[in-house]
């Protein structure tokens, strides 16, 4: 391994979402955002295009299509075409933007969840009724209910499927026939399907990415793929994303979108940031997952041990592991609170991702693995002393 991911860094007093909103003896392992020094490359780029002294408007360079294309190519065994793309400045006010162009108020939009948090909050700011497809659940094991969906897809009212794909908060990686399940809905329906895959680089072995619009080009359908390294690499102050759809006419209504929103163009720094994060950022990423592997097996490890009454959900994808503390028939919301207030250690309530999420926690293991020992350490108590 090339890098160094038990390096502890002091974030603290740094302005950081995820430390500075806590007092300083609680342990954060709530939000998305990694305790890892991003890839050297990256930060190189950034001190060369500060180092100019200039900061003017600027457009998008070739480059960027090229990175984003060899990535896909080299780590999803897929190939974009440069008109396939449109560059963004970021995720959520792309999905704003796409739920705009193509959902009016009041109509329907369904979420499978638990799913990521806000999605809930973009799609209620654009007006939308917000349709739960609430997936299967058995024994620590997820799946999609295609009854419900199918029952929910076919309301005339209902326009688009908003997929997480790898899926947060369960870390799934959907198989290439669950997609080709959800696109021959959708295309029966005549339902737009946009796929945030903002996670895609962080499968794990043997699991696979399977890019959903290589899945929906087969069907005559309606898809765009939200792609993103700020996940991967850790860079989510810079917010750089882009929307992939070999429907050229789909790019062009989501961009005057964009424009209307004063969201159209993405900065130079963030734009210069992604190509040298795609054009020498493997390495780095391979140790990352290799990383976290071992994080997530220690996981494991510990709450067989410690944890008896614990699920810990298989993790496909992503650094966020989702617990189960059903056998508690406690509020998630209340047993984050007294974690946080007793232990000093503050994980997701799985509530905040939809009612199915109720029971559950999520806990980021993106961290030196002194911190998830810790982490596991003030569980540990906490478990301990609720199941006496």
């Amino acid at each position: 391994m090339q890098y160094n991911f038990d390096e502890v860094i002091d974030r603290r007093g740094t302005n950081s979402v995820k430390w500075d909103l806590c007092e300083p003896d609680v342990l954060p392992m709530w939000v998305a955002d990694m305790d890892f020094k991003t890839a050297s490359v990256i930060t190189e780029s950034l001190q060369k295009t500060i180092s100019t002294g200039i900061y003017g408007y600027s457009l998008i360079p070739d480059a960027f299509y090229e990175s984003v294309i060899s990535w896909w190519v080299k780590q999803h065994n897929f190939t974009i075409q440069k008109e396939w793309l449109l560059a963004t400045t970021g995720v959520l006010p792309s999905l704003s933007a796409i739920i705009r162009t193509f959902v009016k108020p009041g109509e329907n939009v369904i979420l499978q969840t638990p799913v990521y948090n806000h999605f809930f909050s973009t799609l209620e700011n654009c007006g939308c009724n917000i349709l739960q497809n609430d997936l299967l659940y058995d024994d620590g094991i997820y799946s999609i209910d295609f009854e419900d969906l199918e029952n929910k897809i076919a309301d005339p009212q209902t326009k688009l499927l908003l997929l997480s794909n790898p899926h947060n908060p369960i870390g799934r990686a959907y198989e290439r026939a669950e997609l080709e399940k959800i696109c021959q809905i959708c295309s029966k329906h005549n339902v737009m399907v946009v796929s945030d895959e903002i996670h895609s680089d962080l499968v794990f072995q043997p699991k696979k990415h399977t890019p959903f619009i290589e899945v929906s080009s087969q069907y005559d359908i309606d898809a765009i793929s939200c792609g993103s390294p700020c996940k991967t690499f850790n860079m989510s102050a810079l917010p750089i994303s882009y929307l992939v759809s070999q429907n050229k006419e789909l790019l062009d209504k989501v961009q005057q979108t964009l424009d209307m929103q004063d969201t159209l163009y993405p900065n130079i720094v963030a734009v210069n940031a992604l190509i040298a994060a795609y054009s020498h950022g493997a390495i780095w990423v391979k140790d990352l997952k290799s990383y976290v592997v071992e994080n997530y097996k220690y996981l494991i490890d510990f709450c067989s041990e410690n944890l008896l009454h614990v699920k810990v959900i298989p993790l496909d994808a992503t650094y966020l592991v989702w617990l189960d503390f059903g056998f508690l028939n406690q509020n998630a919301a209340q047993l984050s609170q007294i974690l946080l207030e007793e232990e000093k250690l503050w994980l997701n309530a799985g509530i905040m991702y939809g009612t199915s999420g109720e029971g559950f926690l999520r806990m980021n293991i993106a961290c030196p693995r002194v911190l998830l020992l810790e982490g596991l350490d003030r569980l540990k108590r906490f478990y301990d002393r609720i199941t006496v």
